[in-house]
């Protein structure tokens, strides 16, 4: 009998497999197919080693004269797909090794095969027989298909990570973070590139603010976006090399589907409710069946990683009689985007309709001297504040490295910081964090390098 078995090792399942080993939880973790899930193996880091490549390489091609560096033949560069991929898979390699180490490590036994529900407490895989006292599903999510008949003409990210020809005309189907990360991977690469939302705008959860920056920064960049079009089929809109979008030909080699992602249910004997193609869960992350928990992408609060992992967290904690409010406004939103782009706490809107008399204090990267001397001064830090008591509602982060810097927003979330203790914080000099010290400095009255 195990006190948990959890079905799924990405970062929300694996996470909360090594917290509860830790604590002293018998824990067995079952995987179907890699350790670490889709993040690790086919999705954040894969994605993210490309795009570090793909930046480099931009890099080296526009900005090495500007940076004093002669003698390089730009004719003679080219981006390298399959060497880059060889990169990814080493760094993939070294991380899902380091997982299942830590698994071992805190005595979770780890079952490789598919799992399905019979009861609120029993679990088969493979024809074997597990009872548990309590049942936790980290399955993650996934892409709907596109329905397609001509082969090698759509790829799910999934899949996209591998050695193989990169074509010149490409497709990318989706509107949220993950599809506009790829369009910028292949349009630094150098290729022609195409975004297809099925709404009106991208980046659907992200304040206007920001999403609206972004969607003028690929445009810029000279990425086709078209909007409010469902593409559900190849059928009747594809043909030689190109797709027939409200009666415009859109050039088209390849088709990413990064649409918007939908839960990997389970086998379950039982009913665990569902909303919007998610399992329904409680403030505690419990499904409809007492002892059941569903957290990460298959739940839908989130489809962030770390939220996944926190969610985790979460419930290891609540069975060992600890009993937090995980606060999702406290949890922040990372888009790697080029620049990248994040944000925590409420965005404007939600503060508007709360009622809140507010102020909105921004100051740019380009006022910044460290991102001048490294080149990469675009973007800025928001700070959204209530006016009474100068308490920081929201921070929004458009630059290079605003996925790391979101943290420190976080942690003055987390302790309910006011303008007052930003402006307060001294930061070391030259950082790029210093614009959280001017943003606070301006929402009092002014910025000092402004």
């Amino acid at each position: 009998m195990y006190d948990l078995i959890i079905i799924g090792s990405g970062p929300a399942g694996y996470v909360a497999a090594i917290r509860a080993g830790q604590v002293g939880l018998k824990t067995a973790i079952i995987e179907k197919n890699q350790i670490g899930g889709m993040c690790l193996n086919w999705g954040c880091i894969p994605s993210k080693s490309i795009l570090e490549s793909v930046k480099l390489y931009q890099k080296i091609v526009k900005d090495a004269g500007r940076f004093g560096i002669d003698g390089i033949d730009k004719k003679a560069i080219s981006f390298n797909w399959n060497k880059a991929i060889k990169r990814s898979d080493g760094i993939v390699k070294k991380l899902t090794g380091g997982v299942e180490f830590l698994l071992k490590k805190n005595g979770v036994d780890i079952i490789i095969g598919e799992a399905r529900i019979l009861s609120a407490n029993s679990i088969v895989v493979e024809n074997r027989n597990l009872e548990a006292k309590n049942i936790l599903i980290a399955t993650g999510s996934s892409s709907p298909a596109i329905e397609n008949l001509f082969k090698g003409l759509i790829v799910e990210p999934k899949e996209l990570f591998k050695e193989r020809e990169i074509p010149d005309n490409i497709v990318v189907v989706g509107k949220v973070p993950v599809a506009i990360e790829l369009a910028q991977a292949f349009n630094l690469m150098d290729k022609n590139v195409t975004l297809i939302s099925d709404t009106g705008g991208i980046m659907p959860k992200a304040d206007p603010y920001i999403s609206d920056y972004i969607l003028n920064k690929i445009k810029k960049d000279r990425i086709k976006v078209i909007f409010n079009v469902a593409v559900e089929s190849t059928k009747g809109i594809w043909a030689k090399g190109k797709l027939n979008i409200n009666q415009e030909e859109v050039p088209c080699d390849l088709i990413i589907n990064a649409r918007d992602r939908k839960a990997n249910l389970i086998q379950s004997d039982i009913k665990l409710e569902m909303e919007n193609g998610f399992i329904k869960v409680d403030e505690n992350l419990e499904t409809s069946v007492k002892g059941i928990y569903a957290i990460g992408d298959v739940n839908g609060l989130s489809l962030f990683a770390h939220v996944g992992s926190a969610q985790g967290l979460h419930v290891v904690n609540k069975l060992k009689g600890i009993d937090n409010k995980l606060d999702f406004s406290k949890l922040p939103m990372n888009m790697y985007t080029v620049p990248e782009a994040a944000q925590i706490g409420l965005t404007e809107a939600e503060i508007k309709e709360a009622g809140y008399d507010y102020k909105s204090s921004e100051f740019p990267l380009s006022a910044n001297g460290k991102a001048q001397t490294e080149g990469v001064s675009e973007g800025f830090v928001r700070i959204l504040s209530d006016k009474k008591y100068g308490e920081v509602l929201g921070v929004q982060i458009i630059a290079p490295n605003a996925t790391d810097m979101i943290n420190e927003a976080s942690a003055y979330m987390q302790l309910e910081s006011t303008i007052y203790d930003i402006a307060q914080t001294v930061h070391t000099h030259p950082t790029v964090s210093e614009v959280f010290m001017e943003a606070g400095f301006e929402a009092i009255d002014h910025a000092i390098h402004k």
